[in-house]
């Protein structure tokens, strides 16, 4: 089976109820659809995890993206005993205050080698997974596409393109897009049209909400 989850923010033990409630096994695939980093105290240990997976496929949302080029930076510190620049410093408590400081610790704490395992397999996070799964057709991306075009290939846009939520949400005619990003407002996965949005709010305390593509059946945590 093919399932899809978004915004886990290091909530390590949710994501390990998750999979034993469906049952995950080396024959399914799981596609986790950005900011798996941050705010959460396992943030590093889920990523951690996720990158002994090969049937776990990670979509890049924004605060991955951040956390990659924080941590690349800050690794540069470690290894050359340099002081950070004023900027950089002020990115730094920046990204802190904004759910980056559990993910720093937890950084901290790894090993050289484990370090610069954490940064390749940050670095390796696709923008988007194009999915057919059930007889149908998924784009699967972390909060949208903006200056969506319908001719327009998905290698060409930006990575700024998939980390904010259009103002326009209308997709493709014969494909499903499905986003995270933005908590909904019922706290569960909502389908409308062709978009259907799995972000249920664990961040703030909501679920954690799956989607199996073939059946459609929905799981909460």
């Amino acid at each position: 089976m093919t399932y899809v989850v978004a915004n886990l923010h290091g909530a390590l033990d949710k994501y390990q109820a998750l999979l034993q409630k469906i049952r995950f096994s080396k024959n399914d695939i799981l596609y986790v659809l950005g900011d798996t980093a941050d705010y959460g105290e396992d943030a590093v240990a889920l990523l951690t995890e996720l990158s002994m997976c090969e049937n776990v496929y990670p979509v890049a949302g924004e605060h991955d993206f951040l956390a990659l080029r924080m941590l690349s930076g800050f690794d540069r510190m470690l290894k050359s005993g340099s002081m950070p620049d004023a900027d950089f410093a002020a990115e730094m408590t920046a990204w802190s205050r904004e759910g980056g400081a559990a993910t720093l610790e937890g950084f901290r704490a790894l090993d050289n080698d484990m370090r610069e395992g954490l940064l390749d397999y940050l670095s390796d996070f696709a923008l988007y997974e194009e999915v057919e799964a059930g007889g149908k057709d998924y784009v699967l991306v972390h909060a949208g596409i903006d200056c969506f075009d319908p001719e327009k290939p998905l290698d060409e846009y930006e990575p700024e393109n998939f980390f904010v939520t259009p103002s326009e949400e209308a997709y493709y005619e014969d494909r499903v897009v499905i986003i995270g990003h933005t908590p909904t407002k019922s706290g569960s996965i909502e389908k409308e049209g062709n978009i259907i949005r799995i972000d249920c709010g664990i961040k703030d305390g909501g679920k954690l909400g799956c989607l199996c593509l073939e059946t459609g059946e929905e799981f909460y945590i």
